[in-house]
């Protein structure tokens, strides 16, 4: 059996067109295959490059890990080095501290003890010397006790000798609330009280126009009189104080304390004139300290 060609009936143009159809067709195969296999060999050059790229560059990070590596450990190395001289320069420097506080501390016992004694020796002083000075105190208080005794029985002598010549002496509660001691109405029973000799007495005669006036330690001023009801307001000034003795009356004992005293001193008038008063200013002999 005979098989005809597709281009057995085909004219002898067509047949031309067709052949080279034929011919462009294998052309293009070849040029297809040229440009295939250029570009199969850019690819594997490419890609050459790119393993021998990455070879170069895995390289050189092999270099710089095994340079940080060596640096690590050249760091470590000297980290180790530093710490082992930190330690040994704190314990020396521990050492020497423990060392200077023994010396210190050595240093302030010795000083201590030292004050100590001193101290101790000041202070035996003291009680030595206040121990004389108790002794001195206690043979002044002695005295002072005998005195007291003596005043006392020349006082009940003398009482005893008013009480025979009817003496006009009395006592009185002062303005105070505290008992008086005998207190006299006039010149005659003033001089009783001197007599008898309890206290120290001072006469004054002070005018409402003259000021304060001097009266023993004390100043006195007239501040107001009544003559006709003989009542009066004074200013006493005792140890850098002033007291207002307001709408007092005559021979009523009017009182003050005043420093290094128990005992009040005692202002008296016995007389209340027109701007002026007349009478006398009692302090204690002894005067003992209040407590």
């Amino acid at each position: 059996m005979t098989t005809d060609l597709p281009d057995n009936n085909l004219t002898a143009p067509e047949r031309s067109r067709l052949h080279a159809g034929w011919y462009v067709a294998i052309v293009l195969a070849l040029a297809g295959n040229v440009y295939l296999l250029f570009a199969a060999h850019e690819t594997a050059k490419s890609v050459t490059q790119l393993r021998d790229t990455m070879a170069a560059q895995i390289a050189k990070v092999n270099e710089n890990a095994a340079a940080v590596s060596a640096a690590a450990a050249d760091n470590r190395k000297r980290m180790e080095a530093l710490s082992e001289d930190a330690r040994q320069s704190i314990a020396a420097t521990l050492d020497q501290a423990r060392s200077e506080a023994k010396r210190s501390s050595a240093r302030v016992a010795a000083s201590l003890d030292a004050k100590l004694d001193v101290q101790q020796h000041e202070v035996a002083g003291q009680l030595a010397g206040l121990r004389e000075a108790t002794t001195t105190e206690d043979s002044k208080i002695n005295q002072v006790s005998g005195d007291v005794t003596s005043v006392k029985a020349d006082v009940a002598s003398t009482h005893s000798e008013l009480e025979e010549t009817g003496s006009e002496l009395k006592r009185a509660i002062g303005d105070m609330g505290v008992m008086s001691g005998l207190i006299a109405t006039n010149s005659s029973g003033l001089a009783e009280l001197r007599a008898l000799g309890e206290r120290n007495y001072f006469e004054f005669d002070i005018r409402k126009t003259g000021g304060p006036v001097k009266v023993g330690d004390i100043t006195v001023s007239l501040r107001k009189t009544d003559s006709k009801r003989n009542r009066f307001t004074i200013i006493v000034n005792a140890d850098d104080k002033l007291v207002e003795k307001r709408d007092r009356t005559i021979n009523e004992p009017v009182q003050f304390y005043v420093a290094g005293s128990r005992q009040p001193d005692e202002i008296v008038v016995n007389q209340v004139k027109k701007d002026e008063v007349v009478g006398y200013l009692a302090t204690p002999k002894v005067k003992l300290a209040r407590r």
